[in-house]
């Protein structure tokens, strides 16, 4: 199964927040999936990894 990525301002429209909000939750919070880089100048988080954090969260 391929995995899926998505970008700061996708993670901005699912949470509702500032694109910049993703980066500071992945660097304060120890819990918050760490972005993953594919390539120069192409960061994206797991949306695996981010679905967890959000069962954790609830």
């Amino acid at each position: 199964m391929a995995q899926t990525y998505l970008s700061d301002l996708q993670l901005a429209a699912r949470y509702g927040v500032h694109r910049s909000t993703p980066w500071r939750w992945a660097k304060t919070d120890p819990h918050f999936p760490k972005p993953v880089t594919l390539s120069p100048g192409c960061t994206r988080w797991n949306l695996a990894e981010l679905e967890r954090w959000e069962a954790a969260q609830r």
